[in-house]
C-alpha cells in the first residue's frame, strides 16, 4: 500500500470519485470526517454504497468506524463483502479490535466467508494506545497499526516542530511494535496542509525513512506526491536485484559475505533490505 484516501461516509458522489483515483486503498470515513449527529443515517448510506460498489473496486476499501459501542455497530453494518475491514478509531487497548470480532465474524458467518476475511487496522491516536501498540498488534483480526497524530497531539500538548521529532517516540513505537508481531509496516499519518506538496513530499521521505510504508491522505491533491514517494524507481530495484545477485553467488561459492558494484560489504542483513524493497514490502 502506498497510499490510502480518506472520504467521508455520507458523501456518496466523492466516494464514487475516489474509486477512479490513483490511490491503493479508500477508508470510507464513519468518525471524525462525519458530524456526531449525522452519523447514523452515514452508517446506513455508507452500507447502502458499499453494498453497490465495495465487491468491484479497484482500491481496497476500509471503512472508519468510531470508539466504543457505535463502532461495534459500524462494524456489523459496512461488512459486506469487497471490503477489507475496518479502521478502529482510537484504539487505546487490545480489548477495543477484541470487541468488534463479534459483528465481523457474525458478517462473515450471514455472508458465507471464510473467518478471518474482515481485518482490522488499529487506529493509535492516544497515549494509552502508544504505550499499549505492542499488545494492540497482537491482538485478533488485527493486520495492521496505523498513526493518528492530530488526537495524539492534542493529548499531549505538544507544537508540532519542522522536524516531527517531537512525536519521534510514538513514531517509533508503533513501528517497532509492527515488526514485533510480524505486521507490515504501518502506513504514515495524514498531513493536513492540502497545498503545499513540497512539505509533504518532505515529511513524507522522513517517515520513510523511519520504517514507514504508505501514507494516508485526507485530499486527492496528496495522492501523486504520496505515490511517487513510495513507489521504488527502477534504479532502485536494478540495485536491488544486483546485491541479491551477488548475495548468491557469494553464497555458492562458499562465502557467507560478499562486495557489492562499489565494494562494500553484503551480508544477509544488507541482502533482506533488498528482498523487502523487491517484494514490496
Amino acid at each position: 500500500m502506498r497510499s490510502a484516501l480518506y472520504v467521508p461516509a455520507d458523501a456518496p458522489r466523492k466516494l464514487d470519485k475516489a474509486l477512479g483515483l490513483e490511490t491503493d486503498e479508500i477508508i470510507v470515513d464513519l468518525e471524525d470526517a462525519v458530524p456526531p449527529p449525522a452519523r447514523a443515517g452515514a452508517r446506513r448510506s455508507a452500507a447502502e454504497w458499499l453494498a453497490r460498489n465495495a465487491p468491484g473496486a479497484g482500491p481496497r476499501i476500509w471503512v472508519r468506524v468510531n470508539p466504543g459501542a457505535a463502532g461495534i455497530e459500524d462494524a456489523a453494518a459496512v461488512a459486506v463483502p469487497g471490503v477489507a475491514g475496518v479502521v478502529a478509531a482510537k484504539t487505546g487497548a487490545a480489548a477495543g479490535p477484541a470487541a468488534l470480532g463479534a459483528p465481523l465474524g457474525a458478517a462473515e458467518e450471514r455472508y458465507g466467508l471464510a473467518a478471518g476475511t474482515f481485518g482490522i487496522v488499529a487506529l493509535v491516536e492516544t497515549a494509552a494506545g502508544v504505550l499499549a501498540a505492542p499488545e494492540i498488534a497482537r491482538a485478533p483480526r488485527v493486520v495492521r497499526l496505523q498513526l493518528g497524530e492530530a488526537d495524539l497531539r492534542a493529548e499531549l500538548g505538544t507544537e508540532p516542530g519542522p522536524e516531527g521529532l517531537e512525536l519521534l517516540y510514538a513514531r517509533s513505537r508503533i513501528v517497532l511494535a509492527s515488526a514485533a508481531a510480524g505486521l507490515p509496516p504501518p502506513p504514515a499519518p495524514v498531513s493536513t496542509d492540502v497545498r503545499d506538496t513540497e512539505a509533504l513530499r518532505r515529511t513524507t521521505l522522513g517517515f520513510r525513512a523511519l520504517g514507514f510504508r504508505g501514507r494516508a491522505c485526507i485530499h486527492p491533491a496528496q495522492l501523486a506526491v504520496v505515490n511517487e514517494v513510495f513507489t521504488p524507481t527502477e534504479r532502485q530495484l536494478a540495485g536491488a536485484r544486483d546485491l541479491v545477485e551477488r548475495h548468491e553467488r557469494a553464497l555458492a561459492s562458499g562465502a557467507a559475505v560478499g562486495l557489492d558494484a562499489d565494494g562494500g560489504l553484503i551480508d544477509e542483513a544488507v541482502v533482506r533490505s533488498a528482498r523487502r524493497l523487491l517484494s514490496g514490502t
